[in-house]
């Protein structure tokens, strides 16, 4: 090989590889972005972890739990229909695709075709935001609990 085309050919190497690394890192920090954007979705705005995540005997969220799914604090003070007593955990979205969560979250059925049971709250995020919300679930650890309605009966 000549001495100007090994040059050639390593510059293309050094330019292809340069080029990778910087699309790499880009592509991740999107995917940063838009699962901090979720957090500050579900966390901040939606308060998802007051009753998906389970609390100590202080009250405190049990980080290892964190929405992997939780008895209710709270009670009814009359009979509501429907109404859920455990929230299922929504760490990882077992059990759901991203396009099931997105419908659920815009306001659409679960996959099994219900409404959220109260005292959860029909949100009505638009598609992008729902789709951040479900990058930040899907990137956090799930629990023994699957996604799905818990559908107990109020305790009398």
């Amino acid at each position: 090989m000549r001495p100007r085309t090994a040059i050639g050919v390593f510059t293309l190497i050094c330019a292809v590889l340069l080029a990778a690394t910087q699309l790499s890192p880009g592509r991740s920090d999107d995917q940063a972005q838009l699962i901090a954007r979720g957090k500050y979705l579900a966390i901040d705005i939606g308060g998802c972890h007051h009753c998906h995540t389970p609390r100590d005997q202080q009250g405190q969220f049990i980080q290892d739990k964190w929405l992997q799914g939780s008895e209710l604090f709270m009670r009814p003070a009359f009979p509501i229909p429907g109404w859920t007593s455990i929230s299922p955990g929504i760490a990882g979205l077992p059990n759901w695709t991203d396009e099931q969560a997105i419908t659920f979250l815009t306001g659409g059925p679960a996959p099994d075709g219900t409404s959220a049971n109260p005292p959860m709250p029909q949100y009505r995020f638009n598609r992008a935001d729902a789709k951040a919300v479900v990058a930040y679930l899907r990137s956090l650890k799930p629990g023994p609990q699957p996604l799905g309605h818990a559908k107990s009966k109020p305790k009398q």
